[in-house]
């Protein structure tokens, strides 16, 4: 399987793992000049933007250490840029999640890194 079709499976069992978490679907691969945010979804009031992160190997650090400042900073200035269109959501509390899945052929086991970085 390559990379690609395994990090779309990845961003498709985190969707499924946050619905049965009571998270609800507002955008799916957002993408901007600034880059992408895998998931955008709601949890209560909150607007949550989900990074999904998968490594096969333990080769320069896991899943969730591969969402470095430059990433973070990408990811923030997306959302920024897709809140700016949406002036129903800017008034609503906001945070970054990453969904993590470390060394399994497979995604089966995510970790859940709830409010993993902040503006």
């Amino acid at each position: 399987m390559d990379r690609r079709k395994r990090g779309k499976d990845a961003e498709q069992h985190a969707l499924v793992y946050l619905s049965k978490q009571k998270l609800r679907l507002i955008e799916q691969n957002f993408n901007c000049r600034f880059g992408e945010i895998d998931l955008i979804m709601q949890d209560g009031e909150s607007i949550v933007f989900i990074e999904v992160r998968l490594r096969t190997h333990a080769e320069f650090g896991g899943a969730a250490a591969s969402v470095t400042t430059t990433k973070q900073r990408k990811i923030i200035k997306t959302a920024q840029l897709y809140l700016s269109k949406r002036p129903r959501l800017q008034n609503k509390n906001c945070r970054f999640d990453v969904i993590a899945y470390e060394y399994d052929a497979a995604p089966t086991h995510p970790l859940w890194y709830k409010d993993a970085f902040r503006i």
